[in-house]
């Protein structure tokens, strides 16, 4: 694996899926040595995107946790632009969790009515990330976790190797020992804090993230996915918290 050159990542959308403190939806931007990769594509990833001049055609792959709408609804508007307008001609590779293209091509009938006719003309790739298995995409390495969420999601956590580093995104989750395995050593965590001290079932809050910090042995913590009573009180955590158009190297 390439190494040497630092990897960037970018809070495009760093919010949860009301917009709370008028924040996009999740989308986090990788960029390694040789691919540009996107940790989840929510609803509003084409608009956040575009506002920070961020072309979607410039994406080599999206790694889905979960398929909730403010984590993977913003595929199908990148599909549909992609072949409509934006004219897309190098390959695309989406991976995710089980079910992954039955699914989506779901949600983009529901949204765009009819739109099963039409058929990409570019390269159009996807995978389905088997817990446990270690998948070589592009020059990364995908690696999921299951996670404990909405069990009609197929929920999981990633852990990506890329240009000698290790990001790891806990995607929306309570606390688990997989989780753990997701996060432990990762040179760079991205965890949802979905509440500071409320507990919230299949969520994590701050509470739950303290208790943990030590285990997980995480180089650097960046906390996403923040409601109200969250962002309210992120002056009073040690941790980075994300915001919108946020770019870190690592």
């Amino acid at each position: 694996m390439e190494t040497g050159m630092p990897v960037s990542v970018r809070f495009v959308g760093s919010g949860d899926a009301f917009g709370s403190g008028g924040r996009f939806q999740t989308c986090i931007v990788v960029d390694g040595p040789r691919s540009r990769f996107a940790f989840d594509f929510g609803a509003s990833s084409l608009i956040a995107l575009a506002q920070q001049g961020i072309e979607h055609n410039s994406l080599d792959a999206i790694l889905l946790t979960h398929l909730h709408g403010d984590h993977c609804g913003g595929v199908p508007f990148l599909l549909m632009d992609a072949m409509l307008s934006a004219r897309r001609d190098r390959p695309l590779t989406i991976a995710g969790p089980r079910d992954l293209q039955r699914r989506m091509d779901a949600i983009r009938e529901a949204l765009f009515p009819g739109s099963h006719v039409m058929v990409p003309t570019f390269p159009l790739q996807w995978i389905e990330l088997e817990p446990g298995r270690p998948h070589e995409i592009l020059d990364l390495v995908v690696t999921s976790q299951p996670a404990r969420h909405t069990q009609e999601t197929n929920p999981t956590a990633l852990r990506v190797e890329v240009g000698g580093r290790v990001v790891a995104y806990t995607g929306d989750t309570e606390w688990t020992d997989d989780v753990a395995k997701v996060a432990r050593g990762a040179d760079l965590l991205i965890a949802e804090c979905y509440f500071y001290e409320k507990p919230i079932k299949w969520h994590l809050n701050y509470p739950a993230i303290a208790a943990h910090r030590a285990a997980f042995g995480a180089k650097r913590v960046i906390l996403t996915h923040m409601s109200k009573e969250m962002l309210a009180q992120v002056g009073k955590v040690p941790e980075d918290c994300a915001s919108d158009g946020l770019v870190v190297a690592i």
